[in-house]
């Protein structure tokens, strides 16, 4: 089954490719074509996890497509594919939630005029995420990288025609430019070095980056560049402005976005190069740190702007950022983190794509996003309203729903590994998260009706959809579940190899004997002529923890109290909103506000970018174009002056010839007599 691999990211290929080719103008046929080649997708992925199940070890098909000289540097860049637990996770769920968000389009979209163009954007989102996610090494990832930014970019100005819906997608687009520069220079420094790309060789060769490495530059350095390009993708502080202007694009789309494909990138870029964070530990710069307090700040700050939004979409979009920062903050927990973090993005990605159809069924019935303009949709809407309590309950960690097992697991790496104060910020966004989810769920479920509005519950192909995603919602997360046998964690782990530390450590040891070596070419003869290592011992297999009883009893009264805090203000309102938005605020007016962190960007813009962009521009006028300008006019005027010396007479030309040489004759004899002897005479 291997093998065939590659079929399933070229399955969506070709719908687009056949869509684009002959039905660019068939408005019924092109969206079946494109179900087709997704659904087609989903079947094969469900094939290859089973036999990833059957045998886990990673399997890998690829053909060299470029050698590469630096020097006395050679790299390989190969294009093939890579088969591991962690890659048929992601095939599984990137192709399941795709082929939902286009049964559901054909619903949501059915009477947009550009119906076809929107499918093939999306056959293309997927081919291009999929591409991503199969990728055996660092270059193919970054190709399919930038074609997952270039599908979001046309996706979220889906209807360029709104200048709200172009700017975001010119937003997103430049933004992650920031982080995909850091993300490209990192593979460029860590391939430079290493002298390979490929996901399986590289945790050998970076083990030996003491010595393969400049000393300048901390193996942790190269991995803070590798991240930056998931702080730009995954949408993480400061980079994580462009994700909730985002919006503006159809809701299909947004779903898409915050579930399986854009955002997850950079969650599944952490894991699939861990070893390079996992390894700079040993250095002196530990970029694993510095991963989970960036995620964990970003959970905090998202969770707190969501609780003030009133775009029902925009409170979803708050929610994926602060849910990615507890998949971030999980990863750079390290140890059972690893499990967590991925494991939460396998049971997000089924609630937060249930949120987000649920939210455009509410837009669809209501043509607004403003929850304040609904209210009393449950009488009208009953299976968008059951569906949607399973994600808000889901979300908010309650038990048995799938959140509440990814997230009992995050809390338990945090307590595994030490890192009380993230523990203590989880446990607290939890409660913001319970809060801010029921919120809106009780702003639009109950209460009254508004009199001018006439919802009515969504075609079947868009509620079918919602019901299959709740299911999964419900039950997804016993994959992870402490008590089953072999369960997501027994598939999905990372363990330093002891080998690893061994080589790092005679690495760093030819280093400090071998100074002038560090970082050049012959750090490879140096390695090469090195006593052999005794064989490491083998790792005991790490398992996940049993449930933490006592955590999991603190997360489930907090969630409950967040819950129950909601249902007092917009339930049965014996707590004033309005009341309680005054009592705090400062903070609320802040966090309303998103923390003034757009308009801080669009002040450095104006009063920093544009200052700087005059001076250089000054400077490009003045003195670049200057010194051109200078010889163009020295050349013009010493031109004017010779110009005048061509008469076009040739008895002038042989009378300056020859009076040149007279003068050039006489030159010689008085400064060198002896080579004129007869000119005397």
């Amino acid at each position: 089954m291997s093998s065939l691999t590659w079929l399933v990211v070229v399955l969506p290929l070709a719908a687009f490719a056949f869509n684009f080719l002959f039905l660019r103008k068939n408005k019924s046929l092109a969206p079946l074509v494109a179900i087709a080649g997704v659904g087609a997708s989903f079947v094969l992925a469900l094939a290859l996890a089973w036999s990833v199940l059957q045998n886990p070890a990673p399997r890998v098909q690829e053909w060299t497509w470029l050698n590469v000289g630096f020097g006395t540097v050679s790299l390989r860049i190969g294009v093939g594919t890579l088969l591991d637990p962690l890659c048929a996770m992601m095939l599984v769920v990137v192709t399941l939630i795709s082929l939902l968000v286009h049964v559901y389009s054909l619903g949501y979209m059915g009477h947009d005029k550009g119906i076809v163009r929107f499918f093939l954007y999306l056959s293309m989102f997927t081919f291009s995420m999929l591409g991503l996610v199969v990728s055996p090494n660092f270059y193919q990832m970054y190709f399919f990288w930038e074609l997952v930014g270039l599908c979001s970019y046309l996706l979220i100005g889906f209807w360029y025609f709104k200048p709200e819906a172009a700017d975001a997608s010119k937003k997103a687009f430049v933004v992650n430019r920031v982080g995909d520069f850091g993300f490209f220079l990192g593979i460029l420094l860590l391939t430079y070095y290493t002298g390979t790309s490929d996901f399986l060789s590289l945790p050998a060769k970076v083990a030996q980056w003491p010595l393969l490495g400049p000393a300048w530059l901390p193996l942790g350095v190269v991995a803070l560049l590798v991240f930056a390009g998931a702080v730009g993708k995954s949408a993480q502080f400061p980079l994580h402005v462009w994700l909730p202007d985002a919006m503006e694009g159809p809701t299909p789309v947004s779903a898409l976005i915050h579930a399986a494909t854009m955002v997850a990138a950079g969650v599944y870029m952490v894991a699939r190069a861990y070893f390079v964070f996992d390894l700079s530990t040993l250095s002196s710069v530990n970029a694993l740190q510095v991963v989970a307090w960036v995620g964990g700040f970003t959970c905090l700050f998202a969770a707190l702007i969501a609780c003030t939004q009133f775009d029902v979409k925009r409170v979803l979009a708050y929610s994926t950022l602060s849910q990615l920062g507890y998949m971030i903050m999980a990863l750079g927990m390290g140890g059972l983190g690893f499990t967590a973090g991925p494991f939460h993005l396998f049971t997000h990605a089924f609630f937060k794509a249930l949120l987000f159809l649920g939210a455009g069924s509410l837009i669809h019935a209501m043509d607004t996003n403003d929850m304040r303009a609904m209210g009393g949709l449950w009488r009208k809407m009953p299976i968008t309203g059951w569906t949607f309590l399973v994600a808000c309950l889901a979300i908010s960690g309650i038990f048995p729903f799938a959140g509440f097992w990814s997230k009992d697991m995050i809390f338990a790496a945090a307590a595994a590994t030490g890192h009380t104060a993230l523990l203590v910020l989880g446990v607290g966004v939890a409660f913001l998260t319970a809060f801010y989810m029921f919120r809106a769920f009780f702003m639009t479920f109950t209460g009254s009706e508004p009199a001018q509005a006439h919802p009515h519950e969504s075609p079947a192909n868009m509620t079918i959809p919602l019901i299959v995603l709740a299911v999964l919602s419900a039950v997804a997360g016993f994959a992870g579940a402490p008590f089953v046998r072999n369960g997501f964690g027994h598939y999905i782990r990372y363990q330093r190899d002891p080998a690893l530390t061994q080589e790092w450590n005679q690495s760093a040891q030819l280093a400090a004997a071998n100074p002038q070596a560090v970082g050049t070419a012959a750090a490879l003869p140096l390695l090469a002529s090195a006593p052999a290592l005794p064989a490491a011992p083998v790792p005991a297999e790490e398992k996940p923890d049993s449930m933490n009883m006592t955590l999991t009893a603190i997360s489930t009264v907090v969630a409950l109290s967040g819950l129950l805090l909601a249902m007092l203000m917009y339930y049965w309102k014996r707590l004033s909103a309005e009341a309680v938005s005054r009592a705090f605020g400062p903070l609320y007016t802040a966090t309303y506000h998103k923390f003034y962190v757009d308009e801080l960007y669009g002040w450095l813009v104006d009063h920093v970018y544009f200052t700087l962009a005059a001076c250089i521009l000054w400077f490009d006028r003045n003195v670049v174009d200057g010194v051109l300008n200078f010889l163009a006019w020295a050349s013009h005027k010493g031109g004017a002056v010779v110009r005048r010396a061509q008469t076009g007479q040739v008895q002038a030309y042989l009378l300056v010839f020859f009076s040149a040489l007279a003068v050039l004759i006489l030159a010689v004899h008085f400064c060198y007599p002896a080579l004129c002897p007869g000119l005397g005479r």
